[in-house]
């Protein structure tokens, strides 16, 4: 079971550095993608966790923007 989670968190991680998207782009639940990448990547492999954790605190920053511009686009098209 442990090759599992780290292979699904290795594989996670490679998405997230590759696309830049945030945890709700991978098809599994938003909780389980943060746990996989903020706890369990940095024991299976640390120098990816540390890309992953770049991304993941930009993402953090711009969050209030996407959603701003989420809204606006909403109310655009009413």
């Amino acid at each position: 079971m442990t090759d599992t989670i780290e292979k699904r968190a290795c594989e996670a991680a490679v998405y997230v550095i590759e696309t830049g998207a945030t945890v709700r782009h991978l098809g599994i639940s938003k909780s389980t993608v943060h746990k996989d990448l903020t706890q369990r990547l940095k024991q299976y492999n640390y120098a990816l966790y540390l890309q992953v954790r770049e991304i993941l605190d930009e993402n953090k920053r711009e969050r209030h923007i996407r959603g701003g511009m989420a809204t606006k686009r909403k109310y655009q098209h009413q």
